[in-house]
Parts: structure tokens; sequence; C-alpha cells
């Protein structure tokens, strides 16, 4: 049987994106290309691949069956293509990171700009996720996150602030009104604006100081998702509503201008910066080789 390696691919990219649209997006392609090539290679499997609504594209049990088998295959033949792109003077591609939004608004605004004016044949995604995923699986070639505990084929490699903070912070105007605390417990006394991750789950307030830790349950009237509802929070501790909790470096501007008072300096906890995280079981593509050796010697990198 003569299957042309474009008509797969076109299968392929249809079908982990979930549409033709979607699909032309991510893989550069037009629609009516990708259309015409599942379809002709339906018509020589003899097998229908994509189940095709008005809202979706969803693979048929033999599609899923070919994503499965395909997906290997054409992972490790464009490793294997991009093993010549070292040797071009530029390297060339799309590097694709799935990142927290906090390290999308913290870490690399430092990073991208120069990293893309340093390689003008390297365009990049980022897609802005704050539970862990599957870099691979989620079709990008590395990962960011602030937790060093990977599994054992993932290498890490530090990137942005190796120290960072958790703070609190609150108006002036709500501090008047509702008194200042003096020790994390007193936040049970106070209106927290709190948040949780996609899973369901609360975040804590953890503090330190002088070894001693304290833990606290926060309540309030605001509840917010983790890294996309922030700004919002953020908005309603400036307008009095209560007190926030986030990265220092999120909040330091608010500080800085008078927006917002410290709350608690004392008992601010730090933690290790984040990671770039990548498969160690595969071939590095060039794009992803530049951006780690650019972070490695970059000083925002680190």
């Amino acid at each position: 049987m003569n299957v042309e390696l474009g008509d797969l691919s076109a299968f392929v990219a249809v079908a982990r994106a979930g549409g033709f649209r979607e699909g032309a997006r991510l893989s550069g392609a037009s629609a009516s290309g990708l259309s015409d090539a599942v379809r002709r290679l339906e018509a020589q499997l003899g097998v229908r691949l994509l189940n095709r609504t008005t809202r979706s594209v969803v693979p048929t049990e033999a599609g899923k069956g070919l994503l499965d088998r395909l997906m290997p295959a054409l992972s490790e033949m464009e490793a294997a293509l991009d093993v010549v792109n070292v040797f071009r003077e530029r390297p060339t591609g799309t590097l694709r990171l799935n990142v927290p939004v906090s390290a999308a608004r913290l870490v690399l605004p430092q990073i991208v700009p120069a990293f893309l004016e340093a390689y003008p044949d390297i365009q990049m995604e980022v897609i802005t996720e704050e539970s862990f995923v599957d870099v691979i699986a989620a079709g990008c070639d590395a990962g960011i996150r602030y937790d060093e505990r990977l599994s054992p084929d993932m290498i890490a490699v530090p990137i942005g602030p190796r120290i960072q903070h958790f703070a609190l912070g609150a108006s002036a105007a709500y501090l008047e009104r509702r008194g200042r605390p003096d020790h994390p417990r007193d936040l049970l006394a106070h209106a927290c604006l709190r948040s949780r991750f996609s899973s369901g789950v609360e975040t804590v307030w953890e503090f330190e100081r002088e070894g001693e830790t304290v833990v606290v349950e926060p309540t309030g009237p605001l509840l917010v998702t983790a890294g996309g509802g922030s700004d919002l929070a953020v908005n309603a501790a400036i307008a009095g509503t209560g007190i926030v909790a986030l990265f220092e470096d999120w909040l330091r501007p608010h500080f800085d201008s008078g927006a917002l008072e410290p709350v608690l300096e004392p008992w601010w906890p730090s933690f290790s910066g984040p990671f770039l995280y990548y498969p160690g079981r595969r071939l590095v593509p060039a794009p992803l080789r530049a951006f780690i050796d650019f972070v490695k010697s970059s000083p925002a990198g680190r």
C-alpha cells in the first residue's frame, strides 16, 4: 500500500489538535489541505479515521489505533531530521513550551525577547497551564515548573531567580479598617483572597520564622483559579477587599507604588526557583538545545 508520509502527518496533526483549523494553525498547513490529505488517507486505507461534527473532530477506534502507533514513529523521524539542524549556522524550527502563568509573567519576559533576537529563525509557542503535564503528550518540547522533583527520565535545568518568596499584601485602607496581623494565625480573622489549582485543590498559606512553621487555611470572600485568576485577586486587594498571597515578584510593583502594603513580611517563606524540564530519553531538538544553552549562559536565566 503506497501511503504518503504527508497524509499520515496531516492525520496526526488534526487528531492531536482536535480539529482542522487548530491543526492547520499548529502545523502551518491550510485547513483545506489537511482535510484533503485525511480524506485521501481514509480512501487508501478503506476505513474512517476521524468522526467529524460541527464542533469537534475525534478519532474513531481505527484512528486511535493508528495514532498510537504513528506518534512514536513520527517523533523519532522528526528527531532524526533535526540532527541536520545542528549543523546549520542558525537553528530553525518551532520551540513549544508548557509553563505556569507565573513563569510566563515573571521569568520568560527577561529571557524570550533576547533569545528570539539571537535566533531569528526560531519560532516560540508558549502554552500556559498550571497542572504538571507530560510535555510530549501535550505536543511540547519542554516545560517549566517550580518543583525539581521530576520523574527520573526528565532533565531539569534551573531557569530564573533561584530564590523566591511567597508574599502577602493588602491596601492601607483595608489594614486601617481591619488591623494589621502580627502572627499568621491572625489571618483567620481576616478577609483572605484565596486561590485553588485547576485540580480543585485550594492553596494553603505557609509561613516560617526562626525555625517555626505555621500553616493557615484561609477563608474569605474571593476564590480564584491559581495563575489565571491571580490578577483579579491582586486588583481586589488594591481595592481594599482583603489580603492577597502571591509571589513576591508579582506583588513587588504594587508594594513599590504604595498600592499595597507588605503583610507579615518577617514570616514570608522562601522556595527554590523554577526549572526547565524535558525528556532525557530522546534527542533534543535544535531549537530546544539553543534555548537551553541560552538560558545557561544568560544572567536572566539563572
